[in-house]
This record gives C-alpha cells, structure tokens and sequence, in this order.
C-alpha cells in the first residue's frame, strides 16, 4: 500500500445526504476570500502577498482562476449541487467542492464561523 492511500476513509470528505441544504446555505451568503498561499498573483483577490511563501501549495492559477468573483461563483455552485461535506462547524460546511469544466475538482475550506472559505485545486 502506497504511504500516501488512507487505509480508512476520511469523515471529512464525505459529501453531505442533504440537497436543500445548500439553498439554504446560500441564503446564508457564504464568502470566498481566499489564501495567498494558493495565488500567484494574489494581488487579483485584493489579498496581500505572504511574507514566507510556500512553493508545495497548489494554485488557483494553474487551473484558470485569477478572481475573487470566478472562485465565489464556483463556491455557490458547489452548495447548489450539494457538493458539501457532512462535517461542519457552525452550521457550515467545512468543505465545499466545485468541479470546473475540464474536470478538475475544486476544494473550499471553512476558515471562520462568518462562513468564509478559501479554496485550490485537489
């Protein structure tokens, strides 16, 4: 078995039996405000560059997103398909998964009971 397979699933990312949930969750106007640590450019999300980057990080970039908006868009269409995990904290998510059109698979992390996100390809 290779050192990076889970020999037991993650309860974190498990996807949440609750379709209306996430209409709701969106009358709740969750936020995305991302993390520099996943921008090449993070001045192009209003965010302020990190004074140690980490190279290891994925980034929005590679995968065709460079707005704040764009990633907002693609959080909302994550609550819409139900794309959410069971856990959450505050009556939020703690992960939120969009799929974009070339089939890379998103993921947004729950980074405050306000329902703020940051996300970067998985």
């Amino acid at each position: 078995m290779s050192k990076f397979t889970r020999s037991i699933p993650s309860h974190k990312r498990k996807i949440a039996n609750d379709p209306e949930k996430g209409q709701r969750l969106l009358e709740r106007h969750p936020r995305y405000l991302g993390n520099p640590q996943h921008k090449k450019n993070p001045g192009n999300f209003g965010l302020t560059p990190p004074a140690a980057p980490r190279c290891q990080k994925t980034l929005c970039d590679i995968v065709g997103i460079f707005s704040r908006e764009l990633a907002q868009d693609l959080l909302c269409a994550g609550l819409r398909k139900g794309l959410f995990s069971e856990q959450s904290r505050d009556g939020w998510p703690c992960n939120i998964w969009a799929q974009l059109d070339n089939r890379l698979v998103l993921e947004a992390r729950l980074d405050s009971a306000q329902g703020t996100y940051h996300g970067f390809p998985i």
